[in-house]
């Protein structure tokens, strides 16, 4: 078995320093072959990576009924892609994302404006939930996600950022919850996810209940994001270079890690610990193991 390898080799083993030097490998900004979108435009600029960035950028990247769908489609195709590793995701133009394009709810009104209350009801139930998993497809999706946010994130982006595994921004970003503003509860995940992104209900609400402006520093503090570049040009370029860091590792375990960080979110201590016990029982069988151990740099196998 692998994982008796992996003892006789550590019996000897020279561990390497955390930060191993990795050859990040730039690879074409051209548009990725199969990834066809309206509103999205799919790039592979370092080697298993991917970046996914909103093109609407006449419309402030505003989330249009077409970007809620291509959404969904794109992240199941990033999910069985052999050749991803790790996600970035950006906006084109000089804002994050502005929220929902107003005219999406415009749309949901004349859908339902014949209907009466108990089916207008539900259909507007549907929609919710199709918009939720937009932004779910990102959790569910295995390879780490990281949210690059420049100029401004509103409303939905929230939404959008906090169902991502990680969140960097530049010095310009802010972010405000705009939904109370608009006459409406926030429902397409900020309510659910902030809190536990965070730590803090009382500013969770605060924020939440008053629509207030956030900026870069505060978002930090608060552990909304966790590093904050100069501008948007430096914030690419360093978001990258941590999505290839952890595309050089094994894969194996790094969706391993996002299953079992999501899971513990939602589950007590105790269903947690025998959750990873099952999924190592398995994993721990893997070759990455010992091509960690033994190959400098290792070379993992696709998956």
């Amino acid at each position: 078995m692998l994982i008796g390898k992996v003892t006789n080799l550590l019996s000897g083993a020279v561990i390497s320093p955390i930060f191993r030097q990795i050859g990040i490998r730039l690879m074409s900004s051209q548009l990725v072959d199969g990834y066809n979108y309206e509103t999205l435009k799919v790039i592979r600029p370092r080697e298993y990576v991917l970046q996914v960035e909103l093109d609407r950028p006449d419309k402030r990247n505003a989330l249009s009924t077409t970007m809620w769908k291509e959404f969904v489609t794109c992240f199941q195709q990033i999910s069985e892609d052999k050749d991803c590793r790790a996600v970035v995701i950006s906006g084109s133009g000089k804002v994050f994302t502005a929220g929902i394009d107003l005219q999406c709810l415009a749309e949901i009104a004349m859908q339902t404006a014949e209907l009466d209350a108990g089916r207008k009801a539900m259909t507007i139930r549907k929609v919710i939930l199709a918009f939720q998993e937009s932004f779910t497809v990102f959790e569910k999706c295995p390879k780490p996600v990281i949210a690059a946010v420049h100029g401004g994130c509103i409303g939905a982006g929230i939404d959008l950022i906090t169902a991502c595994d990680m969140r960097f921004c530049s010095k310009d970003a802010w972010f405000q919850i705009k939904e109370v503003d608009i006459g409406i509860a926030a429902d397409v995940g900020t309510l659910q996810r902030l809190p536990k992104i965070i730590g803090n209900d009382s500013l969770a609400r605060e924020l939440a209940y008053t629509a207030r402006p956030f900026y870069a520093d505060e978002a930090k503090e608060i552990g909304l994001v966790s590093r904050v570049f100069p501008d948007k040009e430096t914030m690419i370029n360093g978001t990258l270079d941590i999505a290839s860091l952890i595309a050089s590792k094994s894969p194996i375990a790094v969706q391993g890690t996002k299953v079992n960080l999501i899971y513990s979110r939602d589950h007590s201590v105790p269903e947690s610990l025998q959750y990873i016990a099952n999924w190592n029982q398995v994993m721990l069988q893997s070759e990455d193991i010992v091509k960690a151990m033994t190959e400098k740099p290792p070379v993992f196998s696709k998956l």
